[in-house]
């Protein structure tokens, strides 16, 4: 009879923790507020239109992107090239 292997919770890291998940939230709302307020102004030439949407939208873009990117190097990890 085969033995099944028993898997440790030790080593089911997750890749996000809570901050980036708040972090990618915030960011996704903010570019949909900015598609949204864009939308509801409705004009070519308007102010929300051309200037305070664009930015809104970037911001979010940069938020998720950001919330993507950082690791949290917590618990030791290090990492595995030492010089010397």
């Amino acid at each position: 009879m085969a033995r099944q292997q028993e898997y440790k919770s030790e080593n089911n890291n997750m890749l996000f923790n809570a901050w980036n998940y708040k972090a990618l939230a915030i960011g996704l709302l903010l570019v949909i507020t900015g598609f949204v307020a864009m939308y509801i102004e409705n004009e070519v030439e308007g102010f929300i239109s051309l200037f305070v949407s664009p930015i809104v939208i970037m911001a979010g873009y940069i938020t998720v992107i950001f919330a993507i990117m950082k690791h949290d190097r917590q618990n030791g990890q290090t990492p595995e090239h030492t010089s010397g």
